[in-house]
């Protein structure tokens, strides 16, 4: 019989606006999240370049009204 080497689970390191985000999947597939999906997606509009906005001459508009709305 073999033994597996049981480390502990490590965190990844985050950025402090998703401290405490866990994803899981439960038994019917459905993911499940300790964050809001809205709040992980203006945290992804503010800080993620979009290959498909860059060339958009309204792109800081788009950024600041997704700030606004907070």
């Amino acid at each position: 019989m073999s033994k597996k080497n049981e480390e502990p689970e490590k965190k990844p390191k985050v950025n402090k606006e998703l401290e405490g985000f866990d994803v899981s999947i439960d038994s019917f597939g459905e993911l499940k999240s300790t964050i809001d999906i809205d709040k992980i997606n203006q945290f992804l509009n503010n800080n993620v370049d979009d290959k498909k906005l860059r060339d958009r001459e309204d792109l800081d508009d788009l950024k600041k009204g997704t700030q606004e709305e907070e």
